[in-house]
């Protein structure tokens, strides 16, 4: 495993996951929010499809990497990328509930966040929930084709194939 994807929806453990592993076989690991919304000197800006792109391909020139994040049209290159693609499936009421707690921590200065930690923001990753359950089946559908290097776990602290 040298080119990792970890695809997931709010909540599911995608960072935790992605930090662990970059820890334990040492390669550098990258949230796709940061690159689709990078800092500027002005604030969050968000970049166009083709500047993401372009990004993620200078990474790739560097060889291993680990890329984590909810799917997207933009980078989705990345899935034919990868030599190993993992869908962490957490189950709908855990990621509900972190969810929460998150929003909880994030506003009593507990846990950072790239944005800004508001009602709003909270609504939104609850919709983001709604509508990946919505659309569930045709996710799966498009992951199909690379079930070859496809990993799926219902759970990020089960993930026994980093012992091998």
């Amino acid at each position: 495993m040298k080119k990792i994807l970890i695809l997931g929806i709010v909540a599911s453990g995608k960072t935790t996951l992605a930090k662990e592993i970059s820890q334990k076989i040492n390669i550098p690991w990258y949230e796709l929010d940061t690159i689709v919304h990078h800092e500027t000197l002005y604030g969050r800006n968000k970049r166009t499809p083709d500047e993401q792109i372009a990004v993620i391909q200078d990474i790739d020139l560097h060889g291993a990497w680990i890329f984590e994040g909810t799917d997207r049209a933009s980078y989705r290159c990345l899935w034919d990328m990868a030599d190993t693609i993992i869908f962490l499936d957490t189950p709908l009421w855990k990621r509900k509930m972190r969810i929460f707690l998150r929003f909880i921590k994030q506003n009593l200065g507990i846990e950072k966040s790239h944005y800004t930690s508001d009602v709003q923001m909270l609504k939104m990753m609850y919709k983001w929930t709604r509508d990946f359950e919505r659309n569930r089946v045709d996710f799966e559908k498009r992951l199909h084709p690379y079930h070859h290097k496809l990993i799926i776990l219902r759970d990020n602290k089960k993930h026994e194939f980093l012992h091998s």
